[in-house]
């Protein structure tokens, strides 16, 4: 080979090399503010995956870092200032609990990225439970709510805590007499609800769906508008109750992020969400598109924070933050 052609093949494999190489960061880090288990942790995963196997990013790791109710990672983000290799996990349940812990200004100093999915909550009792449908349990919960033991997240205000507290307003139950014990991951909840040690869950509709296969676990009802596909449960407007109720997750970067930088990261969940392996995702858990990015999605975290700020103070000291 002569010295011109071994010139010309390096060229080519650089150039095929550069056409191949990840968009985004080599390296990118996810922290997720929860346990491993729960529904951030499962989003931040499947994002992770879903980013190695578009080969949108080479190396994706998840960091899981619990602790004050989600403001412990929270706080590591905003401190983490620039930093164009890190994410934040989050979602509705770190919006309200911010805004009972008085997190709400920190969270806004956070670079806004995009908004991935909803999830409709589903109401869940174990196999072996007396209740066959949600009319059942929720007559019992009409004329003894103190009687019946709700289990859910840990995070104060979060999806899960909100579902069970809307469920109890709309019978007519006051919220606060209802029992609620928080678990800290979906782990947690899964083995609570399997040992008996409550009634019943509140859990993203997504997140024990092998335990429901398995025939352990027994959705009565899904809170979103529609039915979630794969899941035999009916919509509590199917039930002729007048509630809906959807979480959605999303990512936040640190503050003071450079604008090319941004403009990158954005680019890649633009990427990443136009694509099958993302799509097979969305399938897979029953999660449903909600891609905001950008100021769409800045403007979004804004109004979101004041609505959850309402329904929180609405229901009580519990949860509104005082």
């Amino acid at each position: 080979m002569t010295r011109y052609a071994r010139l010309s093949v390096v060229a080519v494999s650089a150039l095929l090399a550069a056409c191949t190489a990840a968009l985004g960061p080599d390296e990118l880090r996810v922290i997720v503010p929860t346990p491993p288990g729960g529904g951030f942790d499962q989003t931040a995963r499947t994002l992770s995956g879903a980013l190695e196997e578009t080969e949108l990013a080479e190396d994706v790791n998840v960091v899981n870092m619990p602790g004050d109710a989600g403001m412990a990672a929270l706080s590591r983000v905003r401190y983490e200032e620039g930093d164009e290799a890190l994410l934040l996990q989050m979602g509705l349940g770190l919006v309200a609990t911010a805004h009972i812990t008085g997190f709400t200004g920190e969270l806004a100093e956070l670079t806004p990225l995009a908004r991935l999915i909803e999830e409709s909550e589903a109401i869940v009792v174990p196999a072996g439970s007396e209740y066959e449908n949600l009319p059942e349990l929720t007559d019992r919960l009409r004329r003894h709510p103190e009687e019946i033991s709700a289990g859910g997240g840990s995070q104060p205000g979060g999806p899960d805590h909100l579902a069970v507290m809307l469920l109890a307003e709309e019978l007519g139950v006051d919220p606060g007499s209802l029992e609620y014990e928080p678990y800290d991951g979906g782990g947690e909840i899964l083995a609570a609800l399997l040992s008996h040690e409550v009634d019943f869950a509140a859990m993203g509709a997504g997140e024990h769906l092998h335990a429901v296969e398995a025939g352990e676990l027994r959705v009565l009802a899904v809170t979103g508008p529609e039915r979630v596909a794969g899941i035999d449960a009916p919509t509590l407007r199917e039930l002729g109750m007048d509630l809906e109720f959807l979480n959605w997750r999303g990512v936040l970067a640190p503050p003071g992020l450079d604008e090319e930088d941004r403009a990158v990261l954005l680019e890649v969940l633009d990427e990443l969400r136009r694509s099958p392996e993302w799509a097979a995702a969305l399938e897979r858990y029953g999660w449903s598109e909600a891609y905001l990015a950008g100021s769409h999605y800045q403007e979004f975290l804004a109004a979101e924070a004041e609505r959850v700020g309402d329904v929180l103070d609405s229901l009580g000291p519990d949860t509104d933050g005082e």
